[in-house]
């Protein structure tokens, strides 16, 4: 994860073919603490405990850890648990998704790049892992572009779609019902026609 205060990269995600986040199966896990310290203990545990593959390790503004990783679902499962359970009372968010959207890799890098914009859905999120896992539900949910969805300045994390208006409408609800968590959703907006001006801002 780039961007305006993000913290440094240590470990790069891995793609596979363009668009697949693990080459050892389909699921995705992340797990974000409050601690550097039992953020890496947590990883480290993840790795011990099934065969899957470190896809990114990140350390973000306020002290916050990030570890993502892939593979077999039931592999993913056991090794999310074992990281909650290393990482305790410093765990902030975490998700598990079994097929991500191929959409995905890229906005977790950076903004992708579009030629131009129409509706704009914007989800900002508390934490980072909240934003990525409400990508993924609002992209397979409608027929929208997803422009990013990592973390921004503060540590907090957001999504930006762009497509018809009536698309953008029913991805943004579809990724703003993932967010359980009292107090994790921000602000969700929806721009019916946005100014071409924002092409720019917001993609680049």
């Amino acid at each position: 994860m780039t961007g305006p205060g993000s913290g440094r990269r240590l470990r790069p995600i891995a793609t596979m073919n363009g668009n697949a986040l693990s080459s050892r199966g389909p699921a995705i896990a992340l797990l974000e603490t409050s601690s550097i310290a039992k953020g890496i203990e947590a990883t480290d545990a993840m790795m011990k405990q099934a065969g899957v593959e470190l896809l990114m390790t990140t350390i973000v503004p306020r002290g916050k850890y990030l570890v993502m990783i892939g593979g077999a679902v039931a592999d993913v499962e056991a090794s999310l648990r074992a990281g909650k359970d290393i990482a305790g009372a410093t765990v902030l968010d975490e998700f598990l998704i079994q097929n991500a959207d191929p959409q995905l890799p890229a906005a977790i890098r950076g903004k992708v790049k579009v030629a131009s914009i129409v509706a704009v859905g914007i989800i900002e999120t508390k934490e980072v892992a909240s934003a990525i896992f409400a990508a993924d539900a609002a992209v397979k949910a409608a027929d929208v572009t997803l422009i990013e969805a990592r973390n921004q300045p503060g540590a907090k994390g957001m999504v930006v779609v762009t497509g018809e208006v009536g698309a953008v409408r029913a991805a943004v609800a579809a990724g703003v019902a993932t967010i359980k968590r009292d107090g994790m959703l921000i602000a969700e907006v929806v721009i019916p026609y946005a100014h071409e001006a924002l092409v720019k801002s917001l993609t680049s």
